[in-house]
């Protein structure tokens, strides 16, 4: 038998050895999450009904104590203005990283500021809005929607940022060159070239900054604070999921923490509907 017979068998051994490695690796990781969902759905969907969805919390200890209607369109609203907020700007940085600072020495400050921010706890940031606006805050000394927005605007940016910064550097640099070797400008090239190819990566990974301000608690709380009643107004207190979680799970009347579970499925289910509306998006982009 020859050694490359050998060598063949043994290459194919290892490939099966590897393929099994990765297949459990990934069940050990699906693991969690499946029981994760399975919980949430055996605990929160008993909680789940048309009341449960039009109603808001009466904070009638005793009585009805009515659903998460103010919760839900709070926490829409609010993460609604957080990502206009910084959406647009972390694209904006991660452009000027990639496409206009490259290696200079801003370039590269910038990069480390971000990266500071990435690992920043979220109730900082709620600290921080809270001493800056809520505190004698020249804008209004009072608790607000929006201000918990700019909170959960600080906590994505940088999210946004080196995830779209990823994205931009996987764009083949022959799509640039050939643009620009057509005579196009480089803001043109960045708009009409750049930014349709890396859209779909773009709007992934503001999803991921979207999930996690819409599961934050901390900077509400500080912020936008706790009420029971619905509200448009971005200037008012706003009540949100996270927050009425938060009130409801240590809770000891069995409707309130029962209401917590179906909060919180309904917080995944927004989350999950979020990003079956933006792939759908993207995908319609890249066809077209």
């Amino acid at each position: 038998m020859s050694s490359l017979t050998l060598d063949n068998r043994r290459r194919a051994a290892t490939d099966r050895v590897m393929r099994a490695v990765l297949l459990l690796g990934t069940i050990v990781a699906l693991i969690p999450l499946i029981l994760v969902i399975w919980y949430l759905l055996k605990k929160g969907l008993g909680a789940w009904s048309w009341d449960f969805f039009t109603t808001d919390p009466t904070g009638n200890f005793l009585g009805n104590q009515g659903g998460i209607k103010s919760a839900l369109l709070g926490t829409i609203e609010m993460v609604a203005l957080a990502s206009i907020i910084a959406i647009p700007f972390g694209w904006g940085v991660a452009l000027y990283l990639v496409e206009f600072g490259k290696e200079s020495r801003f370039a590269s400050l910038v990069r480390y500021f971000v990266d500071v921010m990435t690992g920043v706890p979220s109730i900082v940031f709620g600290l921080f809005i809270y001493v800056t606006l809520v505190l004698g805050g020249w804008l209004g000394s009072s608790f607000a929607a929006w201000k918990g927005s700019i909170a959960l605007a600080l906590l994505m940016l940088p999210v946004v940022t080196r995830a779209a910064e990823v994205v931009l550097l996987l764009v083949p640099n022959s799509l640039r060159e050939a643009a620009m070797a057509l005579g196009t400008p480089r803001w043109r090239v960045v708009v009409k070239v750049v930014m349709p190819t890396a859209l779909p990566g773009l709007i992934t990974g503001s999803l991921l900054a979207v999930a996690r301000a819409a599961g934050e608690t901390a900077p509400l709380l500080f912020t936008a604070t706790i009420v029971n009643g619905t509200t448009f107004n971005l200037g008012e207190r706003m009540n949100s999921l996270p927050v009425q979680i938060y009130t409801d799970v240590g809770s000891p009347n069995d409707q309130l923490v029962q209401r917590a579970w179906g909060a919180a499925l309904a917080l995944v289910v927004l989350i999950l509907l979020t990003t079956i509306v933006a792939r759908l998006a993207s995908r319609r982009s890249r066809l077209s």
